[in-house]
């Protein structure tokens, strides 16, 4: 019988998981319609575009995965389900992952201000070097989900045949494969633009820091725009940063017992690895001028259309 608390960590999930869900596509409508409309895009919004489709489709393969599972556990791994939805979950979210990489690299590049010649070539060529970036993320990620359906292909093969070295079990060959094949994967896998963006975020901190020290003596140092602009992005990627390791801490540890579908904190681990694909488009949609707008402007909606309603002379 399922218990109280997995019911409502379980509803939570789905309520944040929708969420994140209409943030997202909320964020590729609006970028998608003024691509339409005008035929380009700036480089932020290529890689917020790409950051919201990304997330879109993940949280959806996500959701459905984590239903599926929880429902169907028993006969999880008699089934190919397993592959089908680990080689759609491992593409979109390393693809995830390296998209918000490049939108705290690009808030670096375009804000803080340092004049070593790397940095200034990067300042110079961000623009045409945006298209590359999500090019290049997602040959890594195709390449990340080749790696990890080798080995998701091995545990059901062996589940298929059955045979395993001395009195090993199927259970206790899925748990060894997990800790000497996929953890090392992930780490690796993970942590090349896990650092990226943490170097990111340190250089635009000391960037801010700089400019702080060099303003503090001026009686408009607080309403100076770059000092404005310094602290907004700051915050934004202070909150992002904190997202952004709570969701490769659980990733990363997502193999440990306490995880799995049999244990009562199997919903609550989910919410933490999904965290941030639910609450970080809100943070995009108040920190961009366009997408805040948009918002603003379907608020105010029914509000105008009620006003016409009263004032039309019929």
């Amino acid at each position: 019988m399922v218990q109280p608390f997995t019911i409502f960590a379980m509803v939570l999930y789905a309520l944040l998981g929708s969420l994140g869900i209409v943030a997202n596509g909320f964020i590729v409508v609006v970028l998608g319609r003024e691509w339409i409309l005008c035929h380009r895009l700036s480089h932020c919004d290529m890689i917020l575009i790409s950051l919201g489709a990304s997330r879109f489709c993940l949280q959806w393969v996500g959701m459905i995965h984590n239903f599926y599972y929880f429902f169907h556990h028993l006969q999880y791994s008699m089934e190919p389900a397993r592959q089908h939805f680990a080689l759609y979950w491992d593409f979109l979210n390393s693809a995830t992952f390296w998209f918000g990489t490049w939108l705290s690299v690009l808030f670096c590049v375009k804000i803080a201000n340092f004049t070593h010649p790397i940095f200034l070539w990067l300042k110079w060529r961000v623009k045409g070097l945006v298209p590359w970036f999500l090019l290049v993320s997602l040959i890594i990620s195709f390449i990340v989900t080749m790696l990890f359906f080798v080995g998701n292909n091995i545990v059901y093969q062996a589940f298929l045949q059955g045979t395993f070295s001395g009195n090993i079990t199927f259970y206790d060959f899925n748990k060894n494969l997990e800790i000497h094949y996929f953890l090392p994967l992930k780490l690796i896998t993970l942590s090349i633009p896990c650092s990226i963006f943490v170097v990111s975020t340190i250089l635009l901190i000391i960037s801010l820091r700089r400019h702080s020290w060099k303003m503090q003596h001026s009686a408009l140092s607080t309403q100076d725009p770059r000092t404005q602009a310094h602290t907004r992005a700051l915050k934004f990627l202070v909150s992002f940063l904190v997202l952004y390791a709570l969701s490769f801490l659980t990733l990363f540890f997502d193999a440990a017992p306490f995880s799995g579908v049999q244990s009562t904190w199997f919903w609550p681990w989910q919410i933490l690895i999904y965290l941030c694909t639910c609450i970080h488009p809100f943070i995009l949609i108040v920190g961009n001028s366009q997408l805040g707008g948009a918002l603003m402007k379907l608020h105010l909606l029914p509000k105008t259309w009620n006003y016409k309603r009263t004032s039309s002379p019929i």
